[in-house]
């Protein structure tokens, strides 16, 4: 089964930004949809940005406008370009398909504090 490698998190102040990027260990071609799903302390995990095969994209309403998804099937990687970050995106953040069939990776934390 392909593993799931996140990367990219840390400590960033409230307006700042965070390249977040998965590494598929097999091809991710076959997934039609893959996304990006946060925890946040004490809260359940959420889907936050999924992009398809063929280039439709689709975010949860807090992160419109702010987070950009990508993918780059020949490198089997998934991206999450976030910007003007807000405390409320504190949480850890992984990436699998959509529904989330894949075993979860360990994830990265994203910190957003002053």
């Amino acid at each position: 089964q392909v593993q799931l490698v996140e990367s990219g998190g840390g400590l960033v102040q409230p307006g700042g930004s965070l390249r977040l990027s998965c590494a598929a260990s097999g091809s991710i071609r076959s997934f039609y949809a893959m996304a990006w799903y946060r925890q946040a302390p004490g809260k359940q995990r959420e889907l936050v940005a999924v992009v398809t095969n063929g280039g439709m994209l689709n975010y949860v309403d807090s992160v419109k406008g702010r987070f950009t998804i990508g993918r780059d099937n020949a490198k089997n990687a998934v991206y999450l370009q976030m910007n003007s970050l807000k405390p409320a995106d504190t949480g850890v953040y992984y990436c699998n398909n959509s529904p989330g069939t894949l075993a979860w990776g360990q994830g990265t934390q994203v910190t957003v504090s002053s």
